[in-house]
């Protein structure tokens, strides 16, 4: 059996997914869509092989997961889908309600340790379906993921000029001088000892995949144009502020981001980052 690869199924995935949806490279395994939070919930039951997995289920789990080398979800300050629009500015969100997204789980972590350690500001989070109109029709702040985001935002207009809108990256950046790191790709430590050359030839092809992406592009705007209806300029901009490395930058500041997640009280102990192929101490 092939190996079963998760694809988060939002635009900020494509550019490593399309040589392989298109058949530019053999991948003899399945991709199986869906939201990160989704996804997350299948690895860890066993139901995939690899997937990008949300860095602070990683961390959760970093007992029995394996990070492949040089590949993640990332963005160094503004990333364009992880907004919190809000009826007020978030620093005079005191006491107010936010309406989180059921899809995510970074950006959740991220907006908690931003309000208490950034803005200084306490607000109750309550899960909801990822639609802006049904959640501010509940709530002072609407925290929207992916497509749902961009497409939210891009349709402001309809929305008037009474709310704020926070791009969570951008205000990490803002806050600790790093970029943020969202996902990274992930096997059990399990299936990476028992099936070493599956996992080498995993990581080798999203790398190839990844590198393939960037002299698509054009045809990856069209794609993500015709999925989202997007205006082709947004994707062109989004698809440069998306990056998906993770040299020695990136792993400083996703080790930075879950030292806050530990002050905060969201994971028990600081995570450390294990690479497969890399000695770990």
């Amino acid at each position: 059996m092939g190996i079963r690869l998760g694809q988060v199924d939002y635009l900020n995935c494509l550019p490593v997914y399309h040589a392989l949806e298109e058949g530019l490279l053999n991948f003899d395994g399945r991709l199986v869509k869906g939201p990160p939070t989704m996804l997350n919930r299948m690895f860890l039951e066993g139901e995939l092989e690899a997937t990008p997995i949300s860095s602070i289920e990683y961390a959760r789990n970093s007992d029995s997961c394996l990070i492949l080398p040089d590949i993640s979800i990332s963005a160094d300050g503004r990333v364009a889908s992880i907004l919190l629009f809000s009826k007020f500015p978030v620093t005079e969100m005191e006491g107010k309600i936010i309406a989180v997204t059921t899809s995510s789980a970074t950006s959740v972590v991220l907006l908690r340790i931003l309000l208490e350690h950034y803005f200084h500001v306490e607000a109750e989070l309550v899960p909801h379906s990822p639609s802006l109109n049904e959640m501010l029709a509940v709530a002072d702040g609407a925290l929207l993921i992916g497509d749902d985001a961009m497409k939210a935002y891009n349709q402001m207009g309809g929305y008037g000029s009474g709310l704020a809108v926070t791009d969570l990256g951008e205000a990490w950046k803002q806050f600790t001088g790093q970029m943020m790191v969202y996902a990274v790709w992930a096997v059990k430590k399990d299936f990476a000892r028992e099936n070493p050359a599956s996992i080498e030839n995993l990581s080798r092809l999203l790398a190839a995949s990844r590198e393939l992406g960037k002299e698509h592009r054009k045809s990856i705007v069209k794609k993500a144009h015709h999925k989202t209806g997007l205006p082709q300029a947004v994707l062109e901009e989004y698809f440069k502020t998306i990056r998906h490395g993770f040299n020695r930058n990136y792993r400083r500041a996703l080790s930075l981001f879950y030292d806050y997640a530990y002050k905060s009280g969201i994971i028990e102990e600081r995570a450390k980052l294990e690479v497969w192929g890399e000695k770990n101490d």
